[in-house]
């Protein structure tokens, strides 16, 4: 597993915990308790989206880094065989 799946499952587990002992030692009326927790969900379910779609925009812009340099190597490798066909050319003639 790597290590962003281990934040992940850390960050759930936590919120599970979290949400049971808030509910065990909640002093509040139980439709109270439903709706904090209701918002506390929804503020982490955010949250992990917000963190999830930076984390697929950085490997979004790392793949098309690599793309544009794989390109660059091409042209490169191209532009070098091209000379040395025209220096052997050249040396035959």
């Amino acid at each position: 597993m790597n290590s962003t799946v281990k934040v992940i499952l850390g960050v759930l587990a936590g919120l599970a915990v979290g949400t049971m002992l808030g509910v065990l030692f909640a002093p509040n009326k139980g439709t109270d308790t439903r709706k904090k927790i209701t918002k506390k969900g929804e503020d982490y379910v955010d949250s992990i989206k917000e963190k999830f779609s930076d984390f697929l925009e950085g490997i979004t812009d790392r793949f098309e880094k690599a793309k544009e340099e794989g390109s660059e190597m091409i042209s490169n490798g191209k532009a070098k065989l091209e000379h040395a066909e025209r220096e052997a050319k050249s040396v035959r003639a």
